[in-house]
């Protein structure tokens, strides 16, 4: 676990530099230090401030944390070992919480900020409008939508953003089976899965292309994942002052990232 998302769990669990202390056992002074709101320590100086067992002692305090809130979400007779969670747990979640699973793992999905959300419905819009204005017959789905992406019992995701050409895997309670084009807007707490698991996930389920936008590095990460599963895939990175071509629409279609951003407040 890094130091970024350590801090982004403290964020999320409300958690203060003493309840960190109390059940990490590690000194006030060196908790104060890493958890500073400049965040001035990175990954490296963090891994040099501590040792390997007190970093994993640091660790335990958020994995806990996540275990508490399934249990919670659960009820403590249904909790499981990461990676054998199903369906059937999924849909037994409070819709109070959201959560995404992926290969068995339950992954807590924060609420999104302000900022991630007027993005989702920008880039979400502009889709639209080239559809409709061609009377294309592709659908824009924005989150929270259920995609059974691999049409087994194990995952369960729901992507910031996806376009759906064939309405027939629309199935009512979910779409059932891979979207054409996924698009994640990336943040700290997300990063790992989206540039990880997700993309192996979407490579493997025949997603034709898929979209990160790193907001932190104003970058639109752009795989072009074609028809064969990725077997020759495209890497494309386009900053985000300018338009980024979609390639499901041989780039007719592109989006104006200049013209989002400047519509966006306090990014």
């Amino acid at each position: 676990m890094t130091i970024t998302e350590m801090r982004e769990l403290k964020k999320q669990n409300g958690y203060t530099l003493e309840k960190i202390v109390d059940r990490s056992g590690l000194d006030f002074e060196i908790v104060a230090k890493i958890f500073s709101e400049d965040d001035t320590i990175g990954q490296k100086e963090f891994c040099k401030m501590l040792s390997y067992s007190e970093i994993r002692s640091l660790e335990r305090v958020f994995v806990q944390a996540d275990v508490n809130k399934i249990a919670e979400a659960l009820g403590v007779y249904k909790v499981k070992k990461q990676g054998e969670y199903t369906l059937e747990d999924y849909y037994a979640l409070s819709d109070e919480q959201r959560y995404e699973l992926i290969d068995g793992i339950l992954y807590d999905m924060a609420a999104p900020t302000v900022v991630h959300q007027e993005l989702v419905l920008e880039i979400a819009a502009a889709l639209r409008q080239y559809i409709k204005g061609k009377g294309g017959k592709c659908k824009v789905f924005v989150s929270p939508i259920d995609v059974q992406l691999d049409k087994d019992d194990k995952t369960m995701v729901q992507p910031d953003i996806f376009i759906l050409c064939d309405q027939s895997k629309n199935i009512g309670r979910c779409i059932y089976g891979a979207p054409d084009m996924v698009i994640e807007i990336t943040s700290p707490s997300t990063r790992k899965k989206d540039f990880g698991k997700k993309l192996e996930k979407y490579v493997n389920a025949g997603v034709r292309e898929y979209w990160i936008v790193d907001v932190k590095n104003r970058k639109v990460i752009v795989y072009d994942l074609g028809e064969d599963f990725g077997e020759n895939m495209d890497l494309a990175i386009y900053g985000m002052d300018g338009k980024v071509p979609v390639g499901i629409y041989d780039g007719e279609c592109k989006i104006d990232f200049e013209e989002i951003i400047g519509s966006v407040e306090n990014i």
